[in-house]
């Protein structure tokens, strides 16, 4: 690998980063159910969520919207990150365990596939002990503007 190369990555990550920032910022969905953005980049994002009280169901485990609601936010992280703003066209989810009051859930968004406006990511939603609650698979969608615009992207994005 090259300096370029090594550049490229550095700088990408860094864009990665202040679309994290900037998007939160205004996520108000991510802020009340206290999902937090842990890592970012290029096509990836991880992230956490308590299990609240509010957040049960009457079977006594974690709503299936709330899942879901994590899962849908990762991927959204991961499918920004390249500062294009990307919106969901489709997205399904399988669920193959329960959460349960307290837990910790982790969801991580990983990129597939990335070909002109289009994307697809896969998100795995796991309990604190590692235990796979759900699989989810997000379409993205380009549409026009960007997350972040010139003035703040970092300084290196503007040379």
């Amino acid at each position: 690998m090259d300096n370029s190369e090594i550049r490229e990555q550095h700088d990408a990550q860094q864009l990665a980063e202040a679309c994290r920032e900037a998007m939160y910022r205004d996520d108000y969905t991510a802020q009340a159910m206290g999902i937090s953005i842990e890592r970012v980049g290029p096509g990836y994002a991880l992230g956490r969520m308590e299990v609240r009280k509010d957040m049960v169901n009457s079977h006594r485990i974690c709503h299936g919207g709330m899942t879901f609601a994590l899962a849908d936010t990762l991927f959204a992280y991961a499918c920004n990150a390249y500062n294009r703003a990307t919106v969901a066209s489709g997205c399904s989810i399988e669920y193959l365990a329960p959460a349960f009051l307290g837990d910790i859930l982790t969801a991580e968004a990983v990129e597939r596939s990335l070909s002109g406006r289009t994307g697809v990511y896969d998100i795995t939603v796991s309990r604190q002990n590692g235990e796979v609650v759900a699989l989810f698979r997000g379409k993205s969608y380009r549409i026009r503007g960007e997350v972040i615009g010139a003035a703040t992207a970092p300084e290196t994005m503007a040379d």
